[in-house]
């Protein structure tokens, strides 16, 4: 058994796990999501904002000493979406080198899609497969499809496309609530940036889509009409194409102020979850008619497993 620590920052959030993996297993020490936005406005200034670089060095700082506590062995941090994205990404790798005493590894779409992929399966039953993981990020979406022995996953396709709930906000959903006009560009832009991943992932082969990461599992927990979430509630959850329907046209009426009052939705979430909603109502509106797919999968387990899967 060795116990590691994994860091995924993304264009939204920095999730930390630290866990003890042993054959395979992935026992879970502590797991923690913070809401730092370091993709702010990055789509429209191509640069990462010095709040925002500070944001994510608080939340980082607090991370290292959560792990080194624990008594991490290992530790890896993967950067994603915001990081490949910004001109002045060196700023970044230069702060998280003097917080966290390590690098910073940005990954291609493709790597992080893999990874999404391991996390996601280890807790699925074999005979549902092939899987198709999806991970709407704040600013990319990956598909990945594969299958999943009990043991080893093996990815046959993956893609990553820049869309992401941060990402369609910021350029389409202004107003609030959005108007019917920037909801249908959203729409438009959502299934114009999926179509080259849905002509590089054979989705017709898939028997079963699971979601992972935190606009997936939100938009559970605001289906199920949870008093506080709840990830054993979340978990494994399973919302019909007409919830999905339900709950982004739900999402996308509601103003700020009705979002901020849902207990179930992260603060840092309140005024991009609508977005998100609507990339993941796109994808299942595509999946039923291109797999025949109408139900979707909710995993809590994602990029985080993967990467504490690969340190041990």
């Amino acid at each position: 058994m060795m116990r590691v620590a994994a860091i995924d920052c993304g264009t939204n959030s920095i999730r930390l796990l630290v866990a003890d993996v042993c054959a395979g297993m992935v026992s879970d020490v502590h797991r923690e999501m913070r809401i730092v936005r370091l993709g702010q406005d990055v789509d429209a200034t191509g640069r990462l904002a010095p709040d925002a670089l500070d944001r994510t060095r608080l939340a980082l700082a607090d991370y290292a000493a959560i792990a080194r506590g624990a008594g991490a062995q290992r530790v890896r941090m993967v950067a994603t979406s915001a990081t490949r994205d910004a001109a002045n990404r060196e700023e970044f790798f230069a702060m998280v080198c003097r917080t966290l005493g390590t690098d910073a590894e940005v990954i291609t779409g493709d790597e992080e899609a893999r990874l999404s992929f391991t996390g996601a399966v280890g807790g699925l039953d074999p005979a549902d497969g092939p899987f198709l993981i999806v991970d709407v990020g704040g600013g990319s979406t990956e598909l990945v499809l594969g299958q999943w022995d009990g043991v080893r996953a093996d990815v046959t396709a993956a893609r990553s496309v820049d869309i992401g709930c941060v990402r369609i906000t910021e350029r389409h959903l202004r107003s609030d609530p959005p108007t019917p006009a920037e909801i249908s560009a959203a729409e438009q832009f959502a299934a114009e940036t999926l179509q080259p991943a849905f002509a590089a992932v054979p989705v017709a082969k898939a028997r079963t889509w699971v979601g992972v990461a935190g606009t997936v599992t939100t938009l559970s927990a605001i289906a199920q009409q949870l008093p506080a979430y709840d990830l054993d509630s979340t978990h494994l959850s399973r919302l019909s194409l007409q919830q999905v329907r339900a709950t982004a046209e739900q999402l996308l009426a509601s103003t700020h102020q009705q979002r901020a009052a849902n207990p179930v939705i992260h603060p840092g979430r309140v005024d991009v979850i609508a977005g998100g909603a609507l990339i993941v109502r796109v994808l299942a509106e595509e999946l039923h008619t291109r797999a025949g797919i109408s139900e979707l999968v909710v995993s809590e387990h994602d990029i985080l497993d993967g990467i504490t899967l690969g340190l041990a």
